[in-house]
């Protein structure tokens, strides 16, 4: 994990992996700290796998040990799209499309919607919330960059649009979002409802935290248990089994062109 700038471990962290039974902690982190475990070094030892996210310079190193170690994925910058109708509630908006732009200059804020006045009103509150933030000069950075309102005919355009951009975190702020979500394919996360911000499901509700970006939900799932399974086939067939289907083998063999293969049924059944 990476450390604090006098070298400490935060103490929650600290607290979480006691809880956890981690028994030990390397103090590091960015390309680095990827390259240590990667290769492996006197105090590192070789990992077989790399998960988690981090900035384009972290993921930037995960793609390059690839070919040596298992990643889960190239994961960030950071993503939200908001897909809201006439009902929604703007200042909810405003404040959720900044707690994405905050994580990194480069993070995606983007609000989709078929009302002209709520884009005005959103656009509104986010020029006063910006002021108040901690980390405004971040967001501002990232609203400027890469954030944006998409102005659609129908709710049902922006669910189009939310399934071709396929975000990290997309929340439906719709009058009927369990009926909404049954239209979307492609999104790392799904948060129905003005009460289901992003925040919720980055520290509490329970769905990990590490999602598909960039449009790789079309393809790609949320860090899960699976990512930490290997699976091995077991075969067995008995004589009996295999003479049962030792013609149709032969035939697949010999129709790819592999004698061999086919040779390696028939020999057993030769007299």
């Amino acid at each position: 994990t990476p450390v604090k700038e006098d070298g400490r471990v935060l103490d929650s962290i600290l607290a979480a992996a006691s809880i956890c039974g981690v028994d030990k902690i390397y103090k590091f982190g960015g390309p680095h700290g990827i390259s240590a475990l990667a290769y492996g070094t006197e105090s590192v030892p070789k990992v077989y796998k790399i998960t988690g996210p981090g900035n384009i310079y972290v993921s930037a190193a995960k793609k390059i040990v690839s070919d040596i170690v298992g990643i889960d994925m190239i994961a960030g910058p950071s993503e939200i799209l908001i897909v809201a109708d006439k009902n929604a509630n703007p200042k909810y908006i405003a404040a959720d499309l900044i707690s994405q732009a905050e994580h990194d200059e480069m993070a995606a804020s983007i609000l989709v919607t078929d009302s002209y006045k709520l884009a005005e009103k959103v656009s509104e509150n986010l020029e006063n919330l910006i002021s108040k933030m901690e980390r405004k000069e971040i967001i501002s950075k990232s609203i400027n960059n890469y954030g944006g309102i998409i102005l659609t005919d129908s709710l049902n355009e922006s669910l189009e649009i939310a399934n071709e951009i396929a975000p990290e975190h997309l929340e439906l702020l719709t009058t009927n979002p369990f009926e909404d979500y049954k239209k979307i394919e492609n999104a790392g996360a799904v948060f129905l409802g003005e009460y289901s911000p992003e925040p919720v499901g980055d520290y509490y509700a329970g769905p990990n935290h590490t999602l598909p970006t960039s449009g790789t939900s079309k393809y790609s799932s949320a860090l899960s248990v699976d990512d930490f399974i290997k699976k091995t086939s077991l075969i067995y067939y008995s004589k009996e089994s295999l003479e049962k289907s030792k013609d149709d083998i032969i035939r697949f063999a010999e129709n790819e062109g592999l004698y061999g293969h086919a040779e390696s049924i028939k020999i057993r059944f030769e007299e």
